[in-house]
């Protein structure tokens, strides 16, 4: 009888894991079509919320979006080695990532010239990593420059923390 209460215990919390991987899933093809429903706006610039415009920040979430995707797709289960992080422990938590304090590094930063069309194919490509993050086995990491090694569910809460603090800064520019 133990033993078939540890399993079910087991199936409980992998129940729980996908039940959390399928909302935060859900949460990144919502903000996904919030990205797209933006597309008009991508000239607009407010220097009070942003030196950047509303394509900047689009843009830099997709490309943070399908890089991350990659790299945790190509990521080696065997090589996650769990270690404190006390940035990650403050602000995972809290759901928040801090405006104008970390600079993005160069392979995600947005070109001079933002085309929507260049909008539009990164956002499809968003939409396959989407599909291919769903079936990650959740040993599967990625490496953030500030944050360590993040497992699947950290990726997929990290990936949605940056995705909300860019389109909360494009909430704020269209405010004005």
């Amino acid at each position: 009888m133990g033993f078939i209460k540890v399993t079910n215990l087991n199936n409980i919390f992998y129940l729980k894991y996908q039940h959390m991987n399928n909302k935060r899933i859900s949460i990144l093809e919502n903000q996904l079509s919030k990205i797209e429903a933006y597309i008009p706006f991508i000239d607009k610039k407010n220097p009070n919320i942003s030196k950047a415009t509303i394509g900047w920040q689009l843009d830099h979430a997709l490309k943070v979006f399908n890089a991350v995707s990659e790299w945790i797709k190509h990521s080696n289960p065997k090589e996650y080695n769990w270690q404190y992080n006390t940035w990650r422990a403050l602000l995972f938590p809290l759901g928040y990532i801090p405006r104008g304090k970390a600079r993005a590094p160069k392979s995600v930063r947005p070109p001079e010239i933002i085309k929507t069309i260049d909008l539009h194919a990164q956002i499809e490509d968003a939409r396959v990593h989407i599909e291919e993050l769903k079936i990650l086995p959740k040993e599967a990491y990625f490496k953030h420059f500030i944050f360590g090694m993040l497992t699947k569910k950290q990726t997929l809460k990290f990936l949605q923390m940056h995705t909300n603090h860019h389109l909360k800064i494009v909430k704020d520019i269209l405010k004005t």
